[in-house]
């Protein structure tokens, strides 16, 4: 059962920075794509960084780029968001996700972390 587990949300003030993580286990499948979302209240699910399973190639919406930074540790067991000049628009509770191969849906969600930028 794959178990995705994330933490280092909180409140900031706009400008400043936070980073994410996620602990993933439980997996047996070594090439899993990741990412990052977030959702506000009454507003859509956007995906805010991808990393692939080269763990090379990102992709992030206009929205972050430049700002956000994903990244994960070299044994493929922790995604990192790295947030920075953060806005008021990033508050958002924030999921990672985590899929087989670089297509299709997310299959495995973590239970989200509640980030809250004051202006």
């Amino acid at each position: 059962q794959v178990q995705l587990v994330e933490s280092g949300g909180g409140s900031v003030q706009a400008g400043g920075s936070l980073r994410l993580s996620c602990a993933l286990s439980g997996y047996t499948y070594n090439r899993y794509s990741m990412a990052w979302f977030r959702q506000a209240p009454g507003k859509d699910r956007e995906r805010v960084a991808t990393i692939y399973t080269d763990n090379l190639r990102t992709l992030y919406p206009d929205s972050v780029k430049g700002r956000f930074a994903i990244t994960q540790d070299n044994a493929r067991n922790t995604l990192y968001l790295q947030m920075n000049s953060l806005k008021p628009e990033d508050t958002a509770m924030y999921y990672c996700a985590a899929r087989r191969g670089d297509t299709g849906d997310f299959e495995y969600w973590g239970q989200g972390t509640q980030v809250t930028v004051s202006s």
